[in-house]
Formats: C-alpha cells, sequence, structure tokens
C-alpha cells in the first residue's frame, strides 16, 4: 500500500503540514471518533537455530522508534511493497547492480518514495541478528517481524509472526507497477488487485487500516484538490476544512515535493481505529481511502471497525499473518539467506 512517507523529529515542512491541518480542524466541532502457504511457515521455525531473534530485532526497532518515529510507517510499507511484488522474500531491500540496465524494485517509479529510514531499520537488524546467528535468518523474516514491532511500538497489536522465508533471488522494477494499489485506484480496481493475492475484500478494508500512521507526498492526492476526475473542481467527498489545509501546503503545481501530509489527521502518529472514523467524516487523504467509505461493498467495514478499535487490532493481525504468507520462497531452489538485504547473492 501507500503507506505510506532523517532526524529523530520529522521535517519541518510536515510539522507545517501535521499542525495546521489538525488546527483548521478544531475550529469546528471536532467528529467524535471511536474509541498453503501459511503451512509452510511456523512461529517457532528459529526456536533451535535463532532463540534469540526476536529480541535482537526487537531491540533495534524499539530504538529505531525513539530515535526516527518515521522508521514505523516507513517499514509497515516496506513490506506491504515487498508482498505485493512477487510474494514476501525481500526483494524490496535488493539494490540495483551499478551500472546495470535492469532496475531492482526498490528503483521503480512507484517505491520512489519510500523512506530511507525504513531500509536502515532492516539493514541494522540484519547486521545484529548476522553477529549472532550468521547466515541463518532471512532478510524476507527480519521484515516481516520488523513490521509488526512497528505496529506494536505505535501502539497497535502485538501478533505472534510466522517465520520461514527464503529471500528471492531477483527483483525486477518492471514487476512493481501493476503489483502496487495506486492512490487514485477505483474499489475495482482494488478488489481485483487483492484477489489477485488471495486476499478478500475484508482484508482490503484492514489491510487500508495501516494508514491510521504514515504519511503521503502531495502528488499523491494532489489532483483531489485542485481537478478531480478532470472537472477543475476539488472533490466533493473531501472535508471542506481538510480541503483548505492541505491547499495551502500543496499547490496545484510547483510546491516543495518534500512536502508530506499524514493519513490519520486526527492521531498521526498512533495506531489506533481512527482513520475509519476519520473516513466517515470526509477526512480520508488518498481517493483510493475515501473510497471505501463511499462503496456498498466496504461501506459496512469502515463504520464496523470504526467503532471497535480491539476488532480492528484483531483483523488486522490476522491479515498481516495472511499477507505475510503471499509467494514464500522456500529452500534453495527458489531462494536463497542473503547476509546483505541490499545485494543478491
Amino acid at each position: 500500500m501507500s503507506i505510506p512517507t532523517s532526524s529523530s523529529s520529522p521535517s519541518s515542512p510536515f510539522v507545517f503540514i501535521c499542525f495546521l491541518i489538525i488546527f483548521l480542524l478544531t475550529l469546528t466541532t471536532p467528529i467524535s471518533l471511536s474509541k498453503t502457504a501459511r503451512r509452510q511457515l511456523s512461529v517457532d521455525y528459529y526456536a533451535k537455530s535463532c532463540p534469540q531473534l526476536e529480541q535482537l530485532v526487537g531491540s533495534v526497532t524499539s530504538q529505531q522508534f525513539k530515535e526516527t518515529p518515521v522508521s514505523g510507517p516507513a517499514t509497515i510499507r516496506l513490506f506491504f511493497h515487498d508482498c505485493f511484488v512477487d510474494g514476501c522474500d525481500g526483494s524490496i531491500l535488493i539494490s540495483t547492480v551499478p551500472g546495470s540496465k535492469v532496475l531492482a524494485e526498490k528503483d521503480a517509479m512507484d517505491n520512489k518514495d519510500l523512506r530511507k529510514e525504513g531500509f536502515e531499520s532492516i539493514t541494522k537488524a540484519k547486521a545484529l541478528v548476522e553477529s549472532k546467528c550468521p547466515g541463518i535468518v532471512s532478510c524476507a523474516d527480519i521484515l516481516a517481524i520488523a513490521a509488526r514491532d512497528f505496529v506494536h511500538l505505535a501502539g497497535g497489536p502485538y501478533y505472534q509472526v510466522k517465520k520461514g522465508r527464503w529471500d528471492g533471488q531477483l527483483s525486477m522494477a518492471s514487476w512493481v507497477p501493476s503489483n502496487l494499489p495506486h492512490s487514485n485506484y477505483t474499489i475495482d480496481q482494488l478488489i481485483k488487485l487483492f484477489n489477485a493475492k488471495g486476499l478478500t475484500v475484508e482484508d482490503l478494508v484492514v489491510l487500508s487500516g495501516a494508514h491510521t500512521i504514515g504519511f503521503a507526498h502531495c502528488n499523491q492526492f494532489v489532483s483531489r484538490l485542485y481537478d478531480y476526475h478532470g472537472t477543475k473542481k476539488p472533490d466533493p467527498a473531501i472535508d471542506p476544512r481538510l480541503l483548505k489545509a492541505l491547499r495551502m501546503s500543496c499547490p496545484h503545481s510547483g510546491g516543495n515535493t518534500d512536502i508530506v501530509a499524514p493519513f490519520d489527521v486526527t492521531t498521526p502518529f498512533v495506531f489506533d481505529h481512527a482513520y475509519y472514523a476519520n473516513l466517515e467524516g470526509k477526512l480520508g487523504l488518498l481517493a483510493s481511502d475515501q473510497a471505501l467509505f463511499l462503496d456498498p461493498r466496504t461501506k459496512s467495514l469502515v463504520q464496523e471497525f470504526g467503532k471497535d478499535k480491539h476488532k480492528f487490532f484483531q483483523a488486522f493481525a490476522v491479515a498481516m499473518d495472511k499477507m505475510g504468507s503471499i509467494g514464500v520462497k522456500r529452500g534453495r531452489k527458489h531462494g536463497e539467506k542473503r547476509k546483505d538485504c541490499s545485494v543478491h547473492m
């Protein structure tokens, strides 16, 4: 998903737009927010070969979360982008070979705004794990564990991560465009894409809830603000206060390309269920987010999760396990265990 985009604190353009949005939203009455592959994987896969794995990764993710909070949504987004393109195999982490005309996934246009903090989190975790359990743990499994850690550190559910993935041997930028959801996708397009990955309509709504944290650049939503579907008018399904705030930071053209806005304009740094209540209040940032409340196939689920955080958390843990099983590679015939996640052996 577009999960969503250093230092120990967010950049100044981000701080500006965050406070601007929250300020403008408080000028009026606030909206009330309610409080086969899987069989191949196992929770205890490294129980004997690297029993301290989760603690090792956890020591890195907790430190990263304190020092660079943006590492959270950045790493969760990495996991989504990895799994949706040729399965959860760590191929998103591979760098393009210098001088090669064949680009790796991370250099595809759709991945250009992936935050470096996500990659740094995995690099640091991998280095620590290698120092204790050399040649044992795949980059793909470390990414899955780190994504769960950041969900939990931000206030979301803690769930057991099944492990046993091997790292993929191919990473092709050309595979990316048709395998990732885009910010202007319709519900029909989203459902078709998720179904192709073995995921249901409920999985679509649940996994979209990861947008409860994270940020998007202006180019992901600017058309909604000025020229929605060629109408030369803003999207009618956007709250006027949010429209005003976003327009102040994202001009129709020529704006600062580093500007980002939070997906969840009410609790942007907390993994909760406010994302769904925001959609009910026309506060979705992307057209693909807001569409979930406008379509009868997904609206009732949005309403359910907006009312019940516990239900969302339970469903999210199940959906992440399901997504984490997409296209899993096993054994040397199909995969490898990279010592450096950025370099194919």
